[in-house]
């Protein structure tokens, strides 16, 4: 069995996920906007972001304390519902904590869910969901850097499981309503950058896999 990935891909694929669960799973902070401002590789993308005059009015501090901040409380805990059961139950409920049916795969796969640290109520949060992708690409790079081809194919079907049957089955429709509900650049710009990578991503590991058969 071939290993057709790339190490640089894995990096990216690792750097995109750490990058948009970061800014879904609580408010932003000045450490995470300076990562943005410093390199303008992922400032280009956020396009509106980068042109957005209150970004260059105002600094860090009270764009995160007046604009972003506001936003977030908004678009996550106030008017959308950030959680997979809300869109996949018929009662719209959100299953909490170890009620929720994604406990046993994050159990399975040793993912811990820090509800506390988060802004969070439930373990099938988008934050929480991307974290988990992330930390499955965090794996297949140990795997390719094992040259364990069985490993690889096997985290690149968990992969395309996850994205498939949790994630695209419920967060383009929650992505597309924060866009349109979002007041910033920065949060309408991060919901276009992770509903587009996730779908290119979701395509990536449809051919490694198809490439690995």
């Amino acid at each position: 069995m071939n290993i057709n990935v790339t190490k640089e891909e894995i990096e990216n694929r690792i750097a995109l996920y750490a990058l948009i669960s970061r800014l879904m799973m609580t408010e932003v902070d000045i450490e995470f906007l300076k990562s943005i401002e410093s390199n303008e590789e992922i400032l280009n993308l956020f396009p509106n972001y980068k042109e957005w005059g209150k970004r260059k009015e105002f600094n860090a501090s009270i764009l995160k304390e007046r604009h972003l901040d506001v936003d977030y409380a908004n678009l996550f805990l106030m008017h959308l519902v950030p959680y997979e059961t809300f869109y996949t139950r018929d009662d719209q409920m959100i299953e909490s904590g170890g009620e929720n049916p994604l406990m046993n795969l994050y159990d399975a796969l040793d993912f811990r869910v820090e509800l506390s640290e988060a802004r969070v109520i439930s373990p099938d949060h988008i934050g929480v969901e991307l974290e988990f992708m992330y930390m499955l690409c965090d794996a297949l790079r140990k795997a390719f850097e094992a040259n364990d081809a069985g490993g690889v194919a096997e985290l690149l079907l968990v992969q395309q499981g996850f994205l498939r049957d949790h994630l695209l089955n419920w967060a383009p429709l929650f992505l597309i309503n924060m866009k349109n509900e979002s007041r910033t650049a920065l949060y309408h710009d991060g919901a276009e950058l992770t509903l587009e990578f996730m779908l290119s991503d979701y395509e990536y590991v449809c051919e490694q896999l198809e490439a690995l058969a």
